[in-house]
């Protein structure tokens, strides 16, 4: 049968039909289906196992937007004879397969029929399986198609009030195809194509026009769900930042994707989406913004910012950035230590954060307190102690001297005082000390719980003083200018001031990158110098900021203030387990275990990341 057939062209290949041409957008660009080349092929063999058994027969239609481009068929010469339950079963007998070509000569045939084309079949395993298995044995490349199953599709949109089973034959029969399935190969696939046209009617409804979409099709996605694929359409295939609108124009939840906006919010349509509450919130919206970034950092960047700024009750993280707490050494003339949520510029106040939660930062604080006998009372004592004062249960423990019945001077208290402020600003290691010997006495004693504990008060300790110690720096840095080789070959371009991402932007390969920061600098976001070691931006921001300065092929272009770490600071080991395992090793006189790579530490001192500077050049 030539390929003159009339077929109804199906829903989803319709197009524009008063002759008017219609051109998209450059961001619509994608596959429709009806621009896509299916190859729709059935086999006929000699069992079921393409390890035992061989092809008997190969049919195929070639069809693209609902017309038949092309068909082939042949019969195949399995170099046995045919079982005789498949003769009864196809009518293809051994005789009739005499003089047929082998597998080795129509198999090069079939490939260049279905070249570049998606192949489509009825059970398409078995189909792809047995043209596999024949193109390994013969020695040709398996081309790696795109394959549609027709059964899977027509599970997801053929229920069983419609039709008992999803056989061949039955769905033939539902949707009227022109030609009855009698189990020989171009019959059955000219059956298929048209099974084929009216499963994507099905699902054209659905969202699934496009080729990419057919990747999912078949995912048991709510209907309700798949349905709102189409606020992906038209979203840029850039890097960026999406938010999630509701009914009322609310901000229901911000994401970003440093590759593909289209992309990335097509997933939530899909089954790969578990998290409950995004399904929830994806039958809610009802249109998505996307916000394009020229580099990934920015689009990182901006999504923190935008939760920030609009709370949406369906992000989890980062929505309440002044919530998170510190842990302060106050100014006062017997400073103690405290949880605030702000820091102030206070002359003398030490700070390390900020943390997580209130509790991880008063873990954190009672570290200082079991490491230093610094008072744990809350009021502010006077200079000169009255005489009626009286001391707490600490003072006759020996973890506090005193100094609210002057039994400690201020010149003796200071001196803790400045211990506490180096472990803080510096070195962490009385700390460490102080908490590794807790520990090995309550495991000898086999009280595991409470050396839990005191594991994760250090541990706490650890992670707010080694993040207060690497934004510090950066928050007093009035500017950082740097750039990165970008995959293409062009440079991403970052402009930092206070710890916050001022400016950025993106040059090709071909462009001398100097004008482009020299007009950034010129430019970029004014921002006003905070209270160190709290950056001016939200801490997770300053956080990134900071992973896109360490990273390698970094350069830093120019700096403005000094940007330096001391080489001894809580930077080193964060875990418990690491710095006391260095600290034993120091005890033992033993070289300590190798930290983690640390791209500041160098040399004793003082290290100045500016003398590493190094102006890009152009490609």
């Amino acid at each position: 049968m030539s390929s003159s057939l009339h077929r109804l062209r199906p829903v989803w290949a319709g197009a524009a039909t008063d002759g008017t041409a219609v051109q998209l957008a450059l961001d619509e660009i994608g596959t429709p289906l009806s621009e896509v080349t299916f190859v729709v092929v059935d086999l006929e063999t000699t069992g079921g196992t393409p390890a035992e058994c061989a092809i008997t027969e190969i049919g195929a239609v070639k069809v693209r937007g609902g017309q038949v481009l092309g068909e082939l068929q042949t019969l195949v010469d399995p170099g046995g004879p045919v079982p005789p339950f498949i003769q009864v079963l196809t009518g293809i007998t051994s005789s009739m397969l005499v003089g047929a070509p082998r597998i080795d000569e129509v198999l090069p045939s079939f490939l260049e029929f279905a070249r570049d084309a998606v192949l489509v079949a009825h059970n398409a395993p078995f189909d792809v399986g047995f043209l596999r298995a024949a193109a390994a044995r013969t020695g040709h490349a398996w081309p790696g198609y795109r394959v549609v199953d027709t059964v899977r599709l027509a599970r997801r949109v053929v229920t069983r009030d419609e039709a008992p089973n999803h056989k061949l034959s039955t769905l033939a029969a539902l949707f009227g195809a022109a030609v009855t399935p009698n189990h020989r190969a171009l019959d059955d696939a000219r059956a298929t194509v048209d099974v084929l046209h009216a499963l994507l009617a099905r699902l054209g409804p659905l969202g699934v026009t496009h080729l990419e979409d057919l990747a999912t099709a078949t995912d048991p996605v709510p209907q309700e769900v798949r349905r709102k694929r189409t606020l992906a359409d038209g979203l840029p295939d850039a890097p960026g930042v999406y938010l999630f609108r509701g009914p009322h124009d609310e901000v229901l939840y911000v994401g970003t994707s440093t590759t593909s906006l289209r992309t990335r919010v097509r997933s939530y349509f899909t089954s790969s989406e578990k998290r409950s509450r995004i399904q929830e919130m994806v039958r809610i919206a009802e249109r998505v913004d996307p916000v394009v970034c020229a580099t990934p950092l920015e689009a990182r960047v901006r999504e923190l910012r935008l939760i920030a700024e609009h709370s949406p009750r369906y992000n989890r993280r980062s929505r309440f950035p002044e919530r998170m707490p510190w842990v302060r050494l106050t100014s006062e003339p017997y400073p103690r230590l405290s949880v605030v949520r702000e820091v102030r510029d206070e002359p003398g106040a030490t700070y390390v954060g900020p943390f997580g939660s209130q509790g991880t930062a008063t873990l954190a604080l009672e570290a200082l307190q079991e490491s230093f006998a610094i008072r744990q009372c809350t009021r502010r004592l006077p200079l000169v102690a009255p005489a009626a004062a009286s001391a707490c249960a600490l003072a006759d423990m020996g973890r506090c001297g005193a100094p609210c019945i002057g039994e400690q001077d201020q010149h003796g208290y200071g001196e803790v005082v400045e211990r506490v402020r180096a472990a803080m600003l510096g070195d962490p290691a009385p700390v460490v000390a102080a908490h590794a010997e807790r520990i090995e006495a309550l495991v000898d004693q086999q009280r595991f719980e409470e050396a839990a504990t005191v594991r994760d008060r250090l541990g706490a300790f650890l992670r707010g003083a080694a993040r207060a110690q690497r934004v510090g720096p950066v928050a007093r840095c009035e500017e950082i200018v740097a750039a990165r080789r970008a995959d293409d070959g062009g440079w991403e371009i970052v402009l930092v001031r206070h710890g916050r991402l001022a400016a950025t932007a993106r040059v090709d390969r071909m462009t001398d990158p100097r004008p482009t920061i020299a007009t950034l600098r010129t430019t970029a976001e004014h921002v006003a110098a905070p209270v160190a070691p709290a950056p001016a931006a939200h801490p997770e921001e300053a956080d990134l900021v900071l992973d896109w300065l360490e990273r390698p092929g970094v350069r830093i272009v120019d700096v403005v203030g000094t940007w330096a770490l001391p080489v001894r600071t809580a930077l080193g080991d964060v875990e418990p387990a690491a710095a006391i395992a260095a600290h034993a090793a120091a005890v033992l006189g033993r070289p300590a275990p190798r930290p983690a790579d640390r791209p500041h530490a160098e040399a004793p001192g003082s290290v100045d990341l500016t003398r590493h500077a190094a102006m890009p050049r152009t490609a």
